[in-house]
Formats: C-alpha cells, sequence, structure tokens
C-alpha cells in the first residue's frame, strides 16, 4: 500500500475556479437583496431554540447545571461566538458564490477526506438536530390539544405519557415525581420497557411524504414564516412584560458559574440557521455588500429578541417552574392566560413545522451531494420517476429521525447538533486562514477584519465551547467520539475506494497532456 499516493488522494481538493465558473453558469437569478437575506436568516433562526432549549438552559439537566436568570449572559456569549465565524461564512462565500454548505468549501480547502466528514458532521446539525425540533413539536401539539379539553375525550387531550416521550425521558419525570416507572410504562415481553414520541414520529412521516411529492420554496412564504414567528415572539414580551416579578431574578447568577457556559452551549442551538445566509450567495445580487450586513443583522436582532424573551420568562415563572419543552406556552398558562397559551402554541406548531420541513430538506441535500460524489452508494441519490425527487435519500433522512428519536431525548440531541455546528464553525475559520497563506492574491469581495486575529478567535471560542462540553455532557460526548469514528470507518472502507474507482473510470489519459487525448469512458 502506497501511503504516499493515500495522502495525496485524500488532501485532493475540488478546482475553486472550477466551482466559480460553475456559479456564472448557473441558471439561478439574483434576485435576493439585503432584506430578504435578513428575513430567510430570521426564518431559519427564530424557532426551535427560543421555543425550547431555553427552557433546558435555564433549569439545568442531569448532566450540567442551570444558567438561571443569567441565560442572558448566555446568549450574548453564544452570539459573541457565532460573529466570528459568521465573517469567515461571509468571506468564503464571496469568494465562491456557489450554492452549497461547509461541505463544497471544505472540498475546495482541504481535500477531500476533511469535506467528507464535514458532511458527515452536518449531520448532527441537521439529521440528528431534527429530532430537537420534532421533541419540541411534541411539546406545543400537547399544549395546542390541552385547549380542545372541553371539546375532545380525554384519551385524546391526555394521550399516555409513553407516547409522548421517549424512555430516558420517561425515566428522568418518573424520578422527579418519584413515580414507579413500571405503572408508567409497559414493558413488552415483561423485561423491554416500550416508550416513544408518536407525535414526533407521526409529523416526520408526513414531512417525508411532502417531501417526496415536492417541496416549493420562496422568500414570499418564508416572509409570512417569519412574519408569524415575529408577531407571537413580541407578544409574549409585550403582554409577560407585565407579569414580571423582579425577585424571581435573584439571584442573578447561579451558586454554578459553569450553568452559564453551559447555558452559552446550550442555546446556541437557538442561533444554528443564520449559516443558511451564506448558501444563498449565487442568488445575492450583491454578495459583497449583502451577505456580512444580513448575516450579521440577523444575530443582532435575534439577540435581541431573545434576552428579552429570557427576562420575561425567567421573571414570569420561578425558575424550578418553568416547563422544558414549552417554556413559553407554559409561562402563558402559568399567569392564567391559557388562550394566549393556545395562540403561541399554534404559532410554535407552524414555525416548528416550517422548521422541520427545511431540516429534513438540507439533511436530504447534503446526503445527495455526498453521493454524487461518489462517497455514498449512487443507489441513494435514485429520482422518482413521477415527482422527480430523490425519494431514496428522502426516505433515508426521515427514517433517520425517527429510529434516532427512539432512544434519543432532546437534550441529547440537540447537544450532538451544537457539536456538529461548531465543529463545522472551526473548520470554516480555519478554511479563511488556510486561503490567506495558499491564495493571497485570489479577489475577496469581503474580508473577515482583523485577519487572522477574527478567525482564531472563532476557532478558540467555539474550541473551547466543545473540550467544556465533552467534559460536562458525558453522553453527547460518547456519541459524538462514536459518529465520528463511524464516519472514518466509512470514509475508510466505503467512500475511498468508490472515488478512486470514479477516477478510473472518468477519463483514461494518453502520455501527452492533451484535451484532445482524453478518451471518456462510459
Amino acid at each position: 500500500m502506497d501511503l504516499n499516493l493515500i495522502c495525496r488522494n485524500i488532501f485532493k481538493k475540488k478546482s475553486m475556479d472550477d466551482l466559480i465558473n460553475t456559479s456564472k453558469r448557473s441558471e439561478l437569478k439574483k434576485t435576493l437583496n439585503v432584506f430578504d437575506l435578513i428575513v430567510i436568516g430570521i426564518g431559519a433562526v427564530v424557532g426551535t431554540g427560543i421555543f425550547t432549549i431555553i427552557g433546558t438552559a435555564i433549569t439545568g439537566s442531569s448532566e450540567s447545571a442551570g444558567a438561571g436568570p443569567a441565560i442572558v449572559v448566555s446568549m450574548v456569549l453564544a452570539a459573541i461566538a457565532c460573529v466570528f465565524s459568521a465573517l469567515c461564512y461571509s468571506e468564503i462565500a464571496a469568494m465562491i458564490p456557489v450554492a452549497g454548505s461547509a461541505y463544497t468549501y471544505t472540498y475546495a480547502t482541504m481535500g477531500e477526506f476533511m469535506a467528507w466528514m464535514v458532511g458527515w458532521i452536518l449531520m448532527l446539525e441537521y439529521a440528528i438536530g431534527n429530532i430537537t425540533v420534532a421533541s419540541a413539536w411534541t411539546g406545543y401539539f400537547i399544549q395546542f390539544l390541552k385547549g380542545f379539553k372541553h371539546v375532545l375525550p380525554d384519551w385524546v387531550v391526555n394521550f399516555p405519557l409513553w407516547l409522548r416521550y421517549d424512555y430516558k425521558t420517561m425515566s428522568a419525570l418518573c424520578a422527579h415525581n418519584n413515580w414507579d416507572i413500571h405503572d408508567k410504562v409497559p414493558y413488552l415481553f415483561g423485561h423491554i420497557p416500550f416508550a416513544v414520541n408518536l407525535p414526533a414520529v407521526a409529523i416526520v412521516l408526513v414531512l417525508t411524504l411532502l417531501l417526496i411529492r415536492g417541496v416549493k420554496e420562496s422568500t414570499r412564504v418564508a416572509s409570512i414564516m417569519v412574519g408569524v414567528n415575529m408577531f407571537m415572539i413580541l407578544s409574549f414580551i409585550i403582554v409577560g412584560a407585565f407579569y414580571v416579578k423582579p425577585e424571581h431574578w435573584t439571584p442573578f447568577f447561579p451558586s454554578d458559574p459553569s450553568g452559564v457556559i453551559m447555558g452559552a452551549f446550550l442555546i446556541f442551538f437557538a442561533y444554528i440557521g443564520f449559516d443558511a445566509i451564506s448558501t444563498t450567495a449565487e442568488e445575492t445580487e450583491n454578495p459583497q455588500r449583502d451577505l456580512p450586513i444580513a448575516i450579521l443583522g440577523t444575530l443582532v436582532i435575534c439577540t435581541i429578541l431573545y434576552v428579552c424573551v429570557a427576562l420575561v420568562l425567567t421573571g414570569i415563572v420561578p425558575i424550578e417552574r418553568i416547563d422544558i419543552q414549552a417554556p413559553i406556552a407554559h409561562a402563558m398558562s402559568y399567569i392564567g392566560k391559557d388562550w394566549f397559551a393556545g395562540l403561541i402554541s399554534v404559532g410554535a406548531l407552524c414555525a416548528l413545522t416550517s422548521v422541520l420541513l427545511i431540516y429534513q430538506l438540507g439533511t436530504t441535500r447534503i446526503l445527495y451531494a455526498i453521493s454524487r460524489d461518489r462517497f455514498l452508494p449512487k443507489s441513494w441519490r435514485l429520482i422518482h420517476r413521477k415527482y422527480r425527487t430523490p425519494h431514496v435519500m428522502t426516505w433515508i433522512s426521515g427514517l433517520v429521525v425517527i429510529v434516532c428519536g427512539l432512544f434519543m431525548d432532546l437534550n441529547i440531541s440537540a447537544a450532538l447538533c451544537n457539536f456538529g455546528t461548531f465543529t463545522s464553525f472551526v473548520i470554516i475559520c480555519l478554511a479563511v486562514l488556510i486561503l490567506r497563506k495558499t491564495e493571497p492574491n485570489r479577489p475577496r469581495p469581503f474580508k473577515v477584519p482583523l485577519c487572522p486575529l477574527f478567525p482564531i478567535l472563532g476557532i478558540l471560542i467555539c474550541g473551547v465551547l466543545i473540550v467544556f462540553s465533552l467534559n460536562t455532557l458525558k453522553t453527547s460526548s460518547v456519541y459524538f467520539i462514536i459518529w465520528l469514528f463511524v464516519g472514518l470507518l466509512i470514509y475508510a472502507f466505503y467512500g475511498y475506494k468508490q472515488k478512486r474507482i470514479e477516477e478510473r473510470g472518468r477519463i483514461i489519459r494518453r502520455p501527452k497532456n492533451d484535451d484532445k487525448n482524453i478518451i471518456k469512458v462510459k
């Protein structure tokens, strides 16, 4: 085995010039302005995190302390962690204005092995992160049903807990309430506990079928969704502000300061999605100016909204009474505004459904791109004869969410999603530093200011949060390491070989390096 040859192969890059030429031949229209980009950014960011994971970040979990009212500090730290990575995304997106993601950027800067690993890690952000969204959907669906308790039968409104939560969550609930788990969870064959988040499974199946039939997205639809989200959040802030009790903010900082850092890691999930803006570079009228404004503008607007929501939430409900599945809707119920809680639940259901759809679509696109590069089986990207959609890939992505959702709770899936996102951010910051050395003369419509300081700060902040969380979140850390190891094995025993087969089959070159002497082999 020639190790030198293997090293050359795993570091093979896609030509940046070829990628740029592809974008110039693109049929996509450059119609997006800075307002459209901010709408897309807010639509991608404002959703799951603020409606769900904020509850766990405030109260803490079995593996970490909570931030308490100091969650606002955690939010600012998470926003700062995003800024440096966001600037790096802007520079690369402006240099390579091609529709894609960190997978494409990495392939152009670090080679095929790192591209594969980034693509594999991005699956944590989209596919595994979708488990958190689906769990959140269940929480607000239950709140929605409670609004019809005088209309619907009791067995519908209050269906069994073991059909709402996974087994680990059920165990935690039973321990917290001093319940006997054998009374709350059925056991198959007398030994195997059975608990499943049925509403989450159902909504993922419905959206998978919808994606197979085809989905049309537009900025007009995005604007409507953003309008609904903004209305719900602003209404919660305005109405809830009249019921705030400042004594609930005392003490402001938790006794365990690690809760603030852990809160920053968890609440980072609320910011995931802003990187979607960078993927629209190919359709932006002026990516040099508009991308940085949109990315930074999205972060500023969302941070202000999040801080206000956190202050109102912790001011209304005592820390120990905050609901971790549907904290905002529960807060309205806590102050006797059941009708308002129902309204928020409807808006949250709409927002979370759209996020689920986008995440599922994103998962499919990542898998499709990876399969197109021969790292995954060719059969996975088969197109449906009638609907002209990658139906095999869509079913695979849907089943991944459903199967993993059977044994992973909201907190673990959110942490894994953050691990994947932080890692991809570190790699994007590294890519900027690499390109400054390897391609110093290449035109850069937008440059990260104070380079290399800002990219290095992005690497350090994300790296510190990863290391801190690896030492704190033991279960999620083990899953993350296993995920990386599985990805490495897939590349070593399948992806690498398939890539070499593709290269040998694509062309056979004669001794003279002349395009006329290239024989294409089918």
